[in-house]
């Protein structure tokens, strides 16, 4: 099972605008190598919305295949950058995690990362 918590080279790239969520893993692999001259195998997961925004797919490469994870709201629209902003938009796991809790990107009150190099 992916846990992009545990993967720190993990990159997570959005797909601004919309996308048609009938494509499939090789729909959207293709999408990612030939639209964003990204390497759909590289450890990376690359999310693509609907546009109505209320649903989203995550595709990931693991080891020996793809995982596609799929989320529908049942109420609500996810907070995701137009196609007039980017084309791909790289964003950091912590911002992917507000984008799934509802929340823009953008948060202003989040505390900034910490990088200690010492404890004293």
């Amino acid at each position: 099972m992916l846990n992009i918590d545990t993967a720190p080279e993990l990159r997570v790239y959005l797909a601004c605008g919309s996308t048609d969520l009938r494509k499939s893993i090789d729909g959207l692999a293709v999408l990612v190598q030939e639209s964003f001259q990204l390497d759909p195998f590289s450890p990376a997961v690359f999310a693509f919305c609907n546009r109505e925004r209320d649903k989203l797919k995550l595709l990931y490469w693991e080891h020996n295949g793809f995982w596609l994870f799929y989320r529908r709201l049942e109420r609500g629209r996810f907070e995701w950058p137009g196609a007039r902003d980017c084309k791909t938009l790289l964003i950091t796991r912590r911002e992917l995690n507000w984008l799934l809790d509802g929340l823009p990107l953008n948060q202003p009150k989040a505390h900034p990362k910490v990088t200690a190099k010492k404890v004293v």
